[in-house]
């Protein structure tokens, strides 16, 4: 048991700090957005994706938008639209996700009441035909009388901007100020609503909100049933459609209390009850009043159907008798398009045929803050199984014992999901699983390995670290003998190191060296590259071996890169300490090479070889003679994607019969700046005249070019070239390849 003692009081600490965020005693971010992510993820796995034929859409799509015109359409539209659903098609329900709040002055008829108080007052025949085409001209009192005595909720919205602006008229509250005296339950609470024209609403049987709930994540998973404006209770429009349906029972909180939980002081409201003559009809909620949206599918788990084909009687006759609609729009211009667990762009009138659905099925899931009880509870058996178990256990048996465990809790939670209509949150247990799996392995792993560990500390000073670990990791499998291989070279080098070295004292020099070398080499090993050796001040690095890498080319790349950029902060140290600024110049090939330990009976070295790798040497050698800092051979530009490039030239190396093309790397695609890019273009423009000969286009780019970046040699060198070109014009069939005699 001792030995365990740490690996006990580590465990416990982890047990503890989850047991802390699952009671609520705290708040762990990073577990709220995985319980998060675990609820969208059941609510996916388990939705039935199947069709409820009671509910419609009447869409105000863009098909609709294209026939009748833009939204809001004339009320007389809207007024023939509610006819035609109850008279001629005989829906049972009609629920609005719009809202009607201002008033419809498209008839004229404001001008013309204005006329007859002005300059048509005393026309008695203009007032007797106005008043004759009153009731025609009068849209918004022909809705209004249309919605009168028929089954229709009427939506409307609630804001917080706190500003204290609100707009057209709210339904009767369907709980008084004061029903929940002496209860500190959280309600959602709004400042301000955006209601319908008063006589709409007065006409209206119901009316209800349309506002879900934005989780954190800006998910929609809830709708708040009962919101708090002034003190009074309105209800959601999904609610008082049912509401409707069912006859308009009372709304009646219910509490747990009233049987269970009295002597406990328990406030939690879990339940609104809807009681009727056929029973009680209960609606779980959680903490906020809230109901979990119950998601049949995605996208189309109900039957829409257009308003356009509805208004020219392209609906087959019956297809809409009784059915529950809903009138809402999935026209992106319209707004009304939500983040979903099961879509990032859901239609919200959708929202609420899912939640009708839920109710008249008693599908929606309950979330009451007591099973939170049952989260701590399983935590704190599951957890301390595995703190005092897994110490004892070989790495086998403790991995069989997690998953063990973690089947175990992944059970209990959908059991709870599935029969018994609970969520419960799974992150913190999901957590604790694994925490305390990786804490075990991981300090058995440091402890019974360290002296793999010295022994990799040791030699990694000589050898490459990625070596000696295969090397100890698996040593019978492993073999140092030479193999060819398709491999990333790097050669870099100091300029001018001869003038540097004369103006500095032994001991300045190897501290020089020494600080640079570590700068550089710390790059190489940060990449995965294999330090090969020091040649002087040179660096040689190669990717590929002994660890295999697909991306060996782009490594080398990126460390090419990085060392360039990490030279400022290098240079600004050396300056602190009076010693000569640097500049290196670094060449990069890709190509096939000969890989393995190399050298005399005495000393080796794991090393490449071969023509590629002095191709790498020779790129590094001519870096200057570009004034780039960077060159890059065919076989790696090729074999890299994500980085841009910019050709510098085709050239003929010492020792090589055959020209190649040479590149010099700009930055990682996406992160090239348009000017660049811009900049880039017109260098191979003159680069396209330089090779064509036609001198006096290509000079006119490069001085265009030279204006843009006065700080870039290679446009320097090539004005230089060109004059000389001119000199001693090349021979016929030239194309552009430059020798190089030396390296």
């Amino acid at each position: 048991m001792k030995q365990h003692i740490v690996r006990y009081a580590l465990g416990f600490v982890v047990l503890l700090l989850l047991l802390g965020h699952a009671a609520r005693f705290y708040q762990l971010g990073f577990i709220d957005r995985l319980d998060a992510i675990i609820y969208d993820a059941k609510v996916r796995l388990t939705m039935p994706q199947s069709l409820d034929e009671r509910v419609v859409i009447l869409d105000i799509d863009e098909k609709s938008l294209g026939e009748i015109g833009r939204w809001p359409w004339g009320r007389d539209r809207v007024s023939h639209l509610v006819k035609k659903l109850f008279d001629q098609h005989g829906i049972t329900l009609l629920g609005f996700d719009v809202v009607f709040a201002e008033p419809d002055e498209s008839s004229g008829l404001k001008v013309l009441d204005a006329l007859s108080r002005s300059e048509l007052k005393d026309s008695a025949q203009y007032q007797a035909a106005l008043q004759g085409l009153r009731p025609q001209l009068d849209h918004d009192g022909r809705f209004a009388e249309m919605l009168k005595g028929r089954p229709a909720v009427l939506g409307y919205y609630f804001s917080g901007r706190g500003d204290g602006v609100s707009s057209g008229a709210l339904p009767p509250p369907v709980l008084p100020e004061g029903s929940f005296t002496g209860r500190s339950i959280p309600f959602t609470v709004w400042a301000n609503y955006g209601g319908n024209l008063a006589e709409f609403q007065k006409a209206a049987i119901s009316g209800g909100h349309f506002n879900p709930l934005v989780d954190f994540d800006g998910i929609s998973r809830r709708v708040p049933l009962l919101a708090e404006y002034k003190g009074q209770y309105y209800e959601a429009l999904s609610l008082a459609m049912v509401r409707l349906l069912i006859g308009q029972p009372k709304v009646v909180p219910w509490f747990p209390e009233d049987r269970w939980f009295s002597a406990r002081g328990y406030q939690g409201m879990e339940a609104i009850d809807l009681p009727t003559a056929r029973g009680t009809m209960r609606i779980p909620v959680d903490e906020n009043v809230a109901a979990l949206i119950p998601y049949r599918g995605y996208q189309g788990s109900y039957r829409y159907y257009s308003i356009a084909d509805i208004l020219a009687d392209r609906i087959k006759p019956g297809e809409l008798k009784g059915k529950i609609a809903l009138i809402g729009t999935t026209a992106p211009g319209l707004l009304d398009l939500r983040a979903t667990p099961v879509g990032e762009a859901y239609p919200g009138v959708e929202i609420h045929a899912n939640l009708i659905t839920g109710m008249l099925d008693g599908a929606i899931k309950l979330k009451p803050p007591y099973v939170l009880g049952a989260e701590v509870v399983l935590l704190l058996l599951a957890g301390l199984a595995m703190v005092l178990l897994l110490p004892l256990l070989s790495p086998l048996r403790a991995t069989l014992v997690s998953l063990v465990v973690l089947l175990f809790v992944v059970t209990v939670n959908f059991v709870f999901w599935h029969y018994g209509n609970l969520v419960l949150p799974l992150g913190s247990s999901i957590l604790m699983v694994l925490a305390l799996f990786a804490l075990n392995m991981s300090y058995g792993y440091f402890v019974e390995s360290r002296s793999k560990r010295q022994f990799t500390e040791l030699f990694g000073q000589y050898v490459p670290p990625e070596l000696v670990e295969e090397m100890s990791r698996n040593p019978e499998s492993y073999s140092m003998d030479g193999r060819k291989a398709e491999l990333t070279v790097l050669f870099s080098d100091i300029r001018g190191f001869t003038t540097i070295s004369e103006g500095l004292g032994p001991d300045e020099l190897t501290r020089l060296m020494n600080e640079y070398l570590s700068a550089m080499t710390e790059v190489v090993r940060k990449n995965r590259g294999t330090l090969d050796k020091y040649i002087g001040d040179a660096i040689m690095a190669f990717w590929g071996a002994p660890v295999s890498d697909a991306q060996h080319a782009r490594q080398a790349v990126v460390t090419a890169m990085q060392m360039q950029a990490a030279l400022p902060a290098v240079n600004k140290v050396f300056a602190a300490k009076g010693w000569p600024e640097i500049k290196i110049g670094v060449g990069v090939n890709t190509g096939e090479m000969t890989v393995g330990d190399m050298g005399s009976v005495v000393r080796k070295a794991y090393t490449v070889m071969g023509d590629a790798v002095n191709l790498g040497s020779r790129l590094e050698g001519i870096t200057k003679q570009y004034g780039v800092g960077i060159l890059v051979g065919e076989g790696a530009r090729k074999a890299i994607k994500d980085i841009v490039f910019r050709e510098v030239d085709r050239v003929q190396v010492k020792g090589k019969e055959e020209p190649i093309v040479i590149y010099e790397p700009i930055g990682l695609e996406g992160e090239v700046g348009k000017a660049l890019q811009e900049e880039i273009k017109l260098w191979n423009q003159a680069l396209r005249h330089y090779r064509a000969q036609e001198w006096d286009q290509a000079e006119v780019a490069l001085l265009n070019l030279t204006r843009m970046a006065p700080e870039r040699g290679l446009y320097g060198k090539y004005m230089e070239r060109i004059a000389q070109l001119r000199k001693d014009p090349p021979e016929t069939g030239w194309k552009g390849v430059w020798k190089f005699d030396t390296k």
